[in-house]
């Protein structure tokens, strides 16, 4: 038994135990060992690839039975014409001699699923869970959006076997470069999951670099060949891009990493890669080099991180892999940023400053924000915690982090419900002075984030009776119950704040019960002239509840003056 399969399953026992009520309240697993276990390791893998809280994880998690051999299933809305797809399939066991290949037959089962999932045409009997993620999906795709799936199969043994491959490498035929296949072992798990210690190394510059000094902090600016940052990937791997804000988002499927692979391996091209690309952006705590060499120095550099360029430079060290050393003759911009080990806030700007090129979680970046810091404080008046940074722990119930703040803001209060679920990744981007207003006071914040958790406690635990649209429904309801609760405080929005919290807080709980059912009325009542004589399928619906009709018919006066008729 290895090391790191001794410390994974620690860990999901650890998840396991911990997981136990939410395993049974929305996974339906009560007293399945082995069930939780998957669960737990399924969950493991997803949050620790992914990046996921806690809530996204489990709502990915589709395990049971007709799920098409796939344990979980992760999406974003669709950017440049593409939707992202994650599919999981992970195979714990208990005997933990972690020398078992991930199994054939398990390979097989993904192809099949990557092949019919994502056709909107091909009619599929699913488990509930995966029936609604998959058509939420298609209809995505249905609307012209290209899906790219990543395939991760997962176990605490080691690769799936040559067969496998070939049933892999025979499934690239028909499936083309729209699937790329990640296998996720103990080894990988236990990087990922374990604090690491500063890099120390040197880097080879080609030609004249340029080294300034202003307001205690050193620059370099030079150019090394590609070949350099292979040698870092191939030394440090993902080491070298933990202050950078984005996963690695793969080769198949992201334009500027195919754009990138495809000049390195251009024999005519390479040489004008310099020219082409953005650069690489490094901070450390300290650099030196020979300042009396002219040109080809070496610096050797102490905590060294990259935090803009790991695209480029993964993707180098991947096309480096394939076809070996004689990329060697493309070279880069390099940036090298000396700054005390205490200006985090330099680094963070630094980092939100030079991402531009990939979709980014800029969540993190926006915590030294004088807005977010004096939310925090407004919320904490009020006896609540506002979480504004990412944490690997779990959110208590007198806690809200400020992606479930932005999220329920933009439902409840900014009638953006179509925008609060799809747009995840805009809510700290393009839409963050909408939601973050000079205006939004505590009471306002916390009140739209227990309406929100309302309404996912809903969907994810949902009555017999529930509605079909309540699956993709819940941020319509969100926003409808705080026009209720608006309507009975008799106040407007602006007039709600720590005065006339408690009385609002109060008066959620008692008539929720209320504002769900008007809800429902309200919201079937405004589907209909949009549906018609359509066949009502969850396809259809997740399509509906993502257009901005809905909202108007739910917010205009006429379908509000309705309440209570």
């Amino acid at each position: 038994m290895s090391f790191a399969v001794q410390i994974i399953d620690q860990r999901v026992n650890g998840i396991s135990n911990q997981k136990k009520e939410v395993f049974s309240a929305e996974l339906g697993i009560n007293n399945n060992l082995d069930r939780e276990k998957t669960a737990a390791f399924t969950f493991l893998v997803a949050q620790s690839v992914l990046g996921l809280e806690d809530s996204s994880v489990i709502d990915g998690i589709v395990d049971g039975g007709n799920d098409f051999g796939i344990d979980a299933i992760y999406y974003e809305e669709p950017s440049d014409g593409e939707i992202n797809i994650t599919i999981i399939q992970a195979k714990y066991k208990n005997n933990l001699h972690g020398n078992s290949n991930f199994p054939e037959n398990e390979i097989k089962k993904m192809i099949d699923a990557i092949k019919s999932l994502f056709d909107p045409n091909v009619r599929l009997s699913l488990n509930s869970r995966l029936q609604e993620h998959i058509e939420e999906i298609r209809s995505f795709v249905a609307e012209g959006a290209i899906p790219r799936v990543h395939a991760v199969a997962a176990n605490n043994g080691t690769i799936w076997n040559s067969i496998s491959q070939s049933h892999i490498d025979h499934a690239k035929k028909f499936l083309g470069d729209q699937v790329e296949w990640r296998h996720v072992g103990p080894e990988e798990l236990l990087l990922l999951l374990q604090p690491q210690s500063r890099i120390e190394t040197s880097l080879q510059l080609t030609g004249q670099s340029i080294v300034e000094q202003f307001d205690f902090r050193r620059v370099l600016v030079g150019r090394i060949s590609v070949s350099e940052l292979a040698r870092l990937f191939e030394q440090f791997g993902d080491r070298l891009l933990e202050k950078n804000i984005r996963r690695y988002l793969g080769l198949a499927g992201n334009r500027v990493n195919e754009a990138v692979a495809e000049t390195l391996t251009n024999e005519i091209q390479r040489g004008n890669f310099y020219f082409y690309n953005n650069g690489i952006t490094i901070v450390c705590s300290q650099f030196r080099h020979n300042a009396l060499a002219q040109t080809n120095s070496t610096v050797q550099i102490i905590g060294l991180q990259i935090v803009n360029g790991g695209q480029t430079s993964k993707t180098v060290h991947q096309v480096f892999r394939e076809i070996g050393p004689d990329i060697a003759s493309a070279q880069v911009l390099v940036r090298i940023y000396e700054l005390p080990s205490t200006d985090e806030e330099l680094v963070a700007s630094i980092t939100y400053a030079t991402n531009s090129q990939n979709p980014v979680d800029l969540r993190d970046l926006k915590a030294n924000d004088e807005l977010q810091r004096r939310l925090a404080l407004s919320i904490e008046e009020l006896g609540f915690t506002y979480r504004l940074k990412r944490e690997d722990r779990a959110v208590s119930s007198e806690e809200f982090t400020s992606a479930v703040v932005a999220e329920a803001v933009l439902a409840v209060w900014r009638c953006r419900p179509h925008q609060a679920r799809f747009s995840g990744s805009k809510h700290f981007g393009a839409l963050y002075n909408i939601i973050f207003t000079k205006e939004l006071n505590g009471a306002q914040a916390v009140i739209a984030a227990l309406i929100m958790r309302l309404t996912e406690n809903k969907r994810k635990r949902p009555p017999a009776n529930a509605p079909d649209f309540l699956v993709y429904g819940s941020r319509f309801y969100a926003m409808m119950l705080g026009r209720y609760l608006l309507d009975d405080l008799g106040i407007t929005l602006t007039e709600l704040d720590h005065r006339n919290f408690q009385k609002a807080r109060e008066l959620l709980e008692e008539k929720s019960a209320n504002y769900f059912a008007q809800a429902e009325r309200d919201i079937e009542r405004a589907l209909k002239p949009i549906i018609q004589d359509k066949e009502r399928t969850l396809q259809r619906l997740s399509a509906t509840f993502r257009r901005g009709d809905l909202v108007k018919s739910l917010t205009n006066n006429e379908v509000s003056a309705l309440r209570g008729s």
